[in-house]
């Protein structure tokens, strides 16, 4: 609990809003209890005496001041400055680099720079720096798209991060040609304004196409290839030796009516679902998950290569999976009609979705169907479908009920719920995106999720019971500091939500948006508002999910964390957790093991959206001119940044471009408006735009308005009213002067 203290701390310092206050203020801001006083007091002590936070003669609580030299990890900006992230943080931020004092320092780079104050000494005076050693280069290699210039040929790399071209010296050792990509191993970082040099090393193919993007998203976010010879050997050992009747001391369930339900093109099914409806009124459900630990022993090769990959990773037709796909595909896949070994969780409800009871079992199960989402969505809107027996259908129709019961009892404890859409691509034969649309969200999605919770809540439980070390998933609550700014930000789009936030003022805020234009909007802020969830074996349980005890258990095919609670209760169902310690790991272990695991998990969401975001920029490379619907969802002092409806990505359209007006940016106000017609643009407010132009390299969409914002007669309006204003202050002015006179 104290390290996790000491991030809400050092969160709540660098906040812009904070104050320098006493102890008992800073606790109230982290919400600490008068349970965990203790410990937030000893978060408190260890970051003073580590140096990361200084305590004024008047007890006020304040991050240290800026030293002479700041270590740290420096961000390049396109325009050429930069800024330093200290390691440490201090009450000045990160420190701006000006574009002559770089040191050629790329992203990422971890640097010294020195602080270089105002002559005049002015408090208010912004500090810049200096970078005087970069440390750590981030990367020796770059992902780009050959270019030929004047002076040769060069590489011009992928994303944002690393802005220039690198000259490539061995243009004809590869017979590489303008327009492919490539990856560059570097020789010469930039010098003095001279680009960097570097040599290819793997050609990827035409830039543009599916399978080179594939690649040189796989090579930029170092993903994961093929396995290697041991582990290759001990899947097919483990799946030749597999024998589905061969574990007599398992809870046979092959006879029991047993569905899965995913989307229609999942290959690993690692959950599926059974209902009981007992004689007093209660349910039975049983959670029925792939038991993944039965084939991965640990310290085998398998779980040192799950170990350090962490999860699988979902790309756009491409999967990059944690486990050799003979066990995720194969037999520790929930496949219908197919006997499979599963760690069972059978939780009992009463008519309140109230839990009763919870037990675990090894089990061996048979699927009687798998469903998609669609198709079970239409079987709960009333249309038969042939191929799914009555049994199943039945079980359905149950679960459907008592999904709404456990949704229902979720949210009165003040479960949140963020509406964020998800795009889904439209391919063709040929393996090109040539559409794309809102991804399915019927209430089949609801009912497996609220499911799953219930199932990663009692796995939790248990182990909690147990007493022993847990890879949790944990979501800390968020400071008061970020909650007072999500109300003034909301204050602006003209809601309220009161000064003191909590669960159920989000989730009424929530309730309020939904299906308005401002929706994607404000459920964006409330997702910034809050941390992000992570593995540790922490128990602070989880916010979003208003839960108590929180871990992942349903999903140890594509997840590391639910493979290594599938070890821990198995020996809970076997009695052994007392006698065999060879599968409980030390806190110390577990916490390593969570940060790793959990910048994988973050990775893999990097890549996945970076490739969406390329290939649908590739379809509107063909769409120039086109119109579509937008939503604004950011403004700033040089454009408005506007979200496609249809796409999912956003697009920039410079202020000057907003139409014939002089367009301002209000930071106050987070609102553009022009200083002659008077209108005002904020986030959520509807825009058709068109498509100018796509920076594929930069991942850039360049929009314009297709349709004026300020019409004429609104503008000669504004410039009267505008004039007469001035006229008015101008003759007030005038008589002032005469009185002081």
């Amino acid at each position: 609990m104290i390290d996790i203290f000491k991030k809400q701390i050092l969160r709540i310092l660098t906040h812009s809003d904070y104050q320098p206050g006493k102890i008992d203020g800073l606790a109230k801001s982290v919400g600490a209890n008068e349970n965990d006083y203790d410990d937030f007091k000893k978060a408190v002590k260890q970051l003073r005496s580590e140096g990361r936070l200084v305590v004024s003669a008047k007890n006020a609580i304040s991050l240290p001041g800026i030293s002479e030299k700041i270590h740290g990890l420096f961000r390049a900006n396109p325009k050429g400055f930069g800024f330093v992230i200290p390691a440490e943080a201090n009450a000045c931020g990160d420190l701006f680099i000006p574009p002559d004092k770089t040191k050629d320092a790329m992203t990422g780079d971890r640097v010294i720079a020195k602080v270089i104050r105002n002559e005049r000494g002015r408090k208010d005076a912004r500090i810049n720096g200096e970078i005087i050693e970069i440390l750590e280069r981030a990367t020796n290699r770059l992902v780009g798209t050959i270019a030929k210039k004047r002076a040769g040929f060069f590489l011009r790399p992928d994303g944002k991060a690393f802005a220039g071209l690198w000259e490539i010296t061995d243009i004809t050792a590869k017979n590489a040609q303008p327009g492919d990509k490539a990856v560059v191993e570097i020789i010469d970082y930039p010098k003095e304004g001279q680009p960097g040099s570097g040599v290819i090393v793997e050609m990827l193919g035409k830039a543009g196409c599916y399978e080179t993007e594939i690649k040189a998203v796989v090579r930029q976010f170092q993903l994961p290839g093929e396995f290697g010879e041991d582990c290759a050997r001990q899947a097919s050992e483990e799946a030749k030796s597999f024998d589905a009747d061969g574990d007599s001391g398992r809870l046979d369930l092959t006879e029991k009516v047993i569905i899965t339900i995913d989307p229609p093109d999942a290959k690993d099914f690692d959950d599926a679902i059974s209902i009981d409806k007992n004689a007093d009124g209660s349910f039975t459900l049983g959670v029925h998950i792939a038991d993944v630990s039965t084939f991965v022993g640990g310290e085998t090769p398998l779980d040192v290569e799950a170990a350090k990959r962490g999860n699988s990773v979902y790309l756009p037709r491409r999967t990059i999976p944690m486990l050799p796909e003979v066990l995720s595909n194969g037999i520790c896949s929930l496949q219908p009609g197919q006997k499979r070994f599963t760690k069972s969780a059978f939780i009992t409800y009463d008519t309140n979705g109230k839990v009763l009871k919870s037990e675990f079992a090894n089990a061996v199960i048979c699927s009687n169907s798998r469903l998609t989402y669609l198709q079970a969505n239409k079987i709960l809107n009333g249309k038969k479908d042939e191929a799914v027996s009555c049994e199943a259908t039945a079980l359905l129709s149950d679960m459907n009920t008592l999904a709404k019961i456990i949704e229902q009892r979720r949210r009165k404890t003040g479960m949140l719920h963020l509406d964020l859409p998800e795009t889904e691509l439209v391919f063709d034969k040929a393996g090109r995106v040539v559409d794309a649309k809102l991804a399915d969200d019927s209430y089949p999605h609801t009912i497996i999720e609220m499911f799953m919770v219930e199932a990663n809540e009692a796995a939790a439980r248990v182990l909690r019971g147990a007493k022993v070390p847990n890879m949790r998933r944990i979501h800390p609550d968020p400071d008061s500091l970020s909650l007072k700014g999500l109300a003034q930000t909301l204050k602006m789009l003209g809601y309220s939500i009161g000064k003191d936030v909590d669960r159920f003022s989000l989730q009424g805020l929530l309730d309020k948006v939904k299906g308005t234009p401002e929706s994607l909007a404000v459920n964006t802020y409330v997702l910034r508002s809050l941390s992000r969830a992570e593995y540790s074996p922490l128990n602070i349980g989880h916010y979003a999910l208003a839960s108590k005890d929180y871990g992942h258990f349903t999903s140890p095919i594509r997840r590391y964390a639910d493979l290594l609670v599938h070890r821990l209760l198995d020996l809970y169902i076997k009695g052994k957790l007392k006698t065999d310690s060879k599968n409980i790991k030390a806190v110390d272990e577990l916490s390593e093991i969570g940060k790793h695991i959990t910048l994988t998990e973050r990775r893999a969401g990097e890549a996945e959206n970076d490739l969406k975001k390329v290939l649908i920029l590739i379809m509107l490379q063909e769409r120039i001119g086109d119109e579509i619907d937008t939503v604004v969802s950011g403004v700033s002092s040089f454009g408005l940044f506007l979200r496609c409806r249809k796409f999912g990505i956003e697009g920039l359209v410079p202020l000057e471009m907003l139409g014939d007006d002089n367009f301002k940016y209000d930071q106050k106000g987070q609102c553009v408006y022009g200083e002659n017609s008077g209108i005002t643009i904020r986030l959520g407010k509807e825009i058709r735009a068109k498509i100018v132009s796509v920076n594929l390299a930069a991942r850039q969409l360049n929009l314009t308005v297709a349709e004026q914002l300020v019409t004429e007669k609104k503008s000669r309006k504004k410039k009267k009213n505008h004039k007469t204003r001035n006229t008015k202050k101008r003759s007030n002015s005038k008589r002032r002067k005469k009185k002081r006179k």
